[in-house]
């Protein structure tokens, strides 16, 4: 490979331009190529945003030898698709979250990124920020003692007039849950540092779709911490996250998007006797992080921050979460494997 790694974009889609914006601050990647199902399209995303190469094909820039990874930003019901293509292909593949909304697609997912030898991981932006790293150091470092229990929510309004929008067709597999719900479930398994919750409840609401429209878990793991995770698309803008161990309090305000908009962020440790410690970071974007992380594995042989088998447990846990919702029972997410 090349002292660079060589991206392409399958899709237009909105979310690409902060990901674009983390590959041209990436010191070691350069933005090769994108590709739209309309050629016209194509051509005009490429040209408004200095792309070298457009295609109006999504298996043409397959094709193309000189791209060595791909971002996949299509719709939730099309990841399966296009990650199993981009690996048979011989392409490393960053896909957005979530990975895979079934346990059949997560399989053949796996078996093609086995199969081909190529890194693949869940676009789980904030889990490569530093912010977050340092988070997971100091649980791990027993900062906060014993872990009891984890807070997490992620919430903001979606108008009801925008009844067309991915996120709210069934079809689509939209809803709160696999929208917004992916980045407390994640979150709370990521800290509980316990594999997939061995227990999960959820109960949902639904204003006026198919589909849930905000959501309200609880996870229990396997070393007894308690996750309580909430999502909507229907309430305004909100976010946090709370880590509590028998030592000490990790409070994080800003957890998903830390550094987008260039201003530092911080995390406050409190532990007993009312110590408190913040820790500050520069305002480097989540995304710049996730494609440093692609460097890594690329150029220097690191291993993936969210391995696949990461991502089967958050999977896991959504599945479980979805089935409690609709029959109303605690779910034990091994039943998904």
């Amino acid at each position: 490979m090349a002292q660079k790694v060589r991206w392409g974009i399958i899709s237009t889609a909105m979310i690409n331009d902060v990901v674009i914006a983390g590959i041209r601050k990436a010191a070691r990647s350069e933005l090769l190529a994108v590709a739209s199902r309309d050629e016209t399209r194509a051509k005009s995303y490429a040209e408004e945003r200095n792309i070298p190469k457009a295609y109006g094909c999504y298996d043409e820039m397959l094709a193309d030898p000189d791209i060595d990874a791909v971002y996949i930003s299509v719709p939730n019901t099309l990841h399966r698709e296009w990650a199993v293509k981009a690996a048979d292909a011989g392409k490393n593949v960053l896909c957005e979250k979530p990975l895979v909304t079934t346990m059949s697609d997560f399989r053949k997912v796996e078996d093609a990124v086995k199969k081909n030898r190529v890194i693949l991981f869940e676009a789980f932006m904030y889990i490569h920020h530093p912010q977050t790293r340092k988070v997971i150091e100091l649980i791990r470092g027993g900062a906060l003692g014993e872990l009891l229990y984890i807070n997490v929510w992620f919430d903001y309004y979606l108008p009801d007039e925008e009844k067309d929008n991915i996120r709210v067709r069934k079809e689509m597999d939209g809803g709160s849950l696999w929208d917004v719900g992916v980045y407390p479930n994640s979150m709370a398994i990521t800290a509980a540092a316990a594999g997939a919750p061995v227990e999960a409840k959820a109960v949902t609401r639904h204003e006026g779709t198919e589909v849930d429209s905000s959501s309200y878990g609880t996870l229990k793991f396997s070393n007894n911490v308690i996750a309580h995770v909430c999502a909507s698309i229907k309430s305004p803008f909100r976010e946090g996250t709370h880590i509590v161990g028998k030592d000490g309090f990790i409070s994080i305000d800003h957890p998903w998007k830390p550094g987008l908009d260039g201003k530092k962020t911080k995390i406050v440790l409190l532990t007993r006797g009312d110590k408190q410690e913040v820790f500050k970071f520069q305002g480097i974007s989540p995304y710049q992080s996730e494609i440093e992380a692609m460097e890594a594995c690329l150029l220097d042989d690191a291993e993936p921050v969210i391995p696949l088998e990461q991502s089967k447990n958050f999977l896991r846990s959504m599945l479980a979460l979805h089935e409690s919702a609709k029959t109303g029972r605690p779910v034990k997410p091994s039943q998904h494997l």
